[in-house]
């Protein structure tokens, strides 16, 4: 298992870390840049669902074709966290070390979102006031980690959860006449 988890997680946290640098690359070079929070969460189901051949790839190599739905889950929870583990590392080097202003970006950009979703100014005067507070937060290294995991990690975790209901398998037993 550990070989099958170490080479689906390095391939998911490689496509997980090249989306997460080249979006980071569109909303920080490009200030007219409009995100959409659909298609965004539909690309990481996209990306997370190699859990599955992950998984599957597991259970009929290894397994002779059969595997528990708890085992199905560990190695899907387990591809999941070290993908997850490579985004962030990537996330925290790519932040501190080239765009350390990002957030300052960020902000702009989720302000300018919501002027152009037809915000009041009293909406904006909120949204600036979280935001403040957010770029306030987001000082504390520990907190960058655990929004960064947090932005990925429950998402992978319901497509491994999806996948071990789908793969799981009894094995078969031999009947003899």
């Amino acid at each position: 298992m550990k070989r099958n988890v170490f080479i689906f997680g390095l391939i998911l946290g490689t496509i997980l870390c090249v989306n997460l640098v080249y979006m980071v690359y569109l909303c920080y070079y490009n200030p007219n840049f409009e995100s959409n929070d659909v298609i965004g969460y539909a690309a990481l189901v996209v990306i997370f669902s190699l859990t599955f051949f992950g998984i599957r790839n597991y259970r009929n190599n290894e397994l002779n074709g059969a595997i528990s739905f708890g085992n199905a889950f560990k190695t899907g929870a387990l591809i999941v966290l070290l993908a997850s583990t490579m985004y962030v590392v990537v996330w925290l080097f790519y932040y501190y070390l080239f765009v350390p202003d990002f957030i300052d970006k960020y902000i702009l950009h989720v302000l300018k979102e919501a002027t152009r979703n037809g915000a009041s100014a009293t909406d904006l005067a909120a949204k600036t006031k979280e935001m403040d507070s957010f770029k306030e937060m987001y000082k504390n290294p520990v907190f960058v980690i655990l929004i960064t995991f947090a932005e990925v990690l429950p998402i992978g975790l319901v497509v491994a959860l999806v996948s071990a209901l789908i793969l799981k398998r009894k094995p078969q037993q031999n009947q003899t006449p």
